[in-house]
């Protein structure tokens, strides 16, 4: 069994819960606040390491609070921390408000900015293992952490989330991307909506793929996933579910495939267990606290 490496971004979520969304330059009442542990590198850490991988997270926290409480959230979720690293800065923080099950979200970098190509030089990593990473951290970052994971046989995994523009390069060092429908067209330069056909989202996925053999994922909330794996295209049927908060719903699905690539199930059966996993997640409030088990998700399936 392989196992996971994240490098990526660790924040404290402060999530302020309100009925509905203020309109630019509106004041609203809101209900409560809350303080849940977040980012993208450390909730598809933490749901990777609750689905049963042994998982390492590579990243750097601030000499502040919220970074003491991070620290302490991620190592009782069982993940690796001795590539952490700290920084002479703040932690990275996002600022969301929750309404009617939708959400808003400011993040500010903070020691994210700083995680460099030096903290990834010598992660250990080994055939069979999967590397994650996201854009949450420098893009020049995780292309060098993608370049050591493919010079040693390991699989590359990217979310392209915050959706930003990335060089070709980088793109063709990713073996397997997923992403959303909006990141998608983005990134492909073409328009896409909800309401578009599976026909016509594998088609921009087809004029996006860097290399002949490079796996195209693309989640689409309760509609499901679509896949374009090398040529071959295929569905993963949605989960209706009442969700309570989406926030980490796509680092759920990311983290929980990681999990199974490196525990060597083959691609579909990994998409269907990462969209009953993400399912789950949106059910309950937060990020990297709303992250199942694997018995949980074994439930569902």
């Amino acid at each position: 069994m392989g196992r996971v490496f994240v490098a990526g971004s660790i924040n404290m979520d402060v999530v302020a819960t309100a009925d509905r969304h203020p309109k630019v330059g509106e004041t609203v009442a809101g209900r409560e606040v809350l303080y849940f542990p977040g980012g993208k590198g450390a909730n598809q850490a933490v749901a990777a390491s609750r689905l049963g991988a042994r998982t390492t997270l590579i990243g750097r926290l601030g000499k502040d609070a919220f970074g003491a409480e991070l620290r302490a959230f991620l190592a009782a979720q069982g993940v690796d921390l001795g590539w952490l690293r700290d920084a002479d800065t703040h932690s990275g923080t996002a600022i969301i408000t929750v309404a009617a099950s939708d959400n808003t979200i400011v993040v500010i970098p903070g020691s994210n900015a700083l995680v460099s190509a030096e903290d990834v030089a010598d992660v250990p990593l080994a055939k069979d293992d999967v590397a994650v990473s996201q854009f949450e951290i420098p893009l020049p970052t995780i292309a060098a952490f993608f370049a050591r994971a493919r010079s040693a046989g390991a699989t590359t995994l990217l979310n392209p989330a915050p959706a930003q523009k990335m060089s070709g390069e980088l793109l063709a060092l990713v073996d397997i991307l997923v992403l959303n429908e909006t990141e998608l067209g983005f990134l492909a330069g073409v328009e896409l909506a909800d309401s578009d056909q599976a026909a016509k989202i594998i088609a921009v996925a087809r004029q996006l793929q860097a290399r002949a053999d490079q796996t195209i994922c693309v989640t689409l909330g309760k509609r499901g996933v679509l896949a374009l794996a090398a040529s071959e295209e295929f569905a993963v049927p949605g989960r209706e579910v009442k969700a309570v908060d989406t926030t980490g719903a796509g680092d759920c699905f990311v983290g929980a495939l990681a999990s199974q690539l490196a525990d060597g199930a083959p691609l579909r059966a990994a998409l269907a267990f990462a969209n009953a996993a993400a399912s789950i997640s949106v059910q309950r409030m937060g990020a990297g606290p709303s992250m199942p088990t694997a018995a949980e998700v074994k439930a569902v399936l």
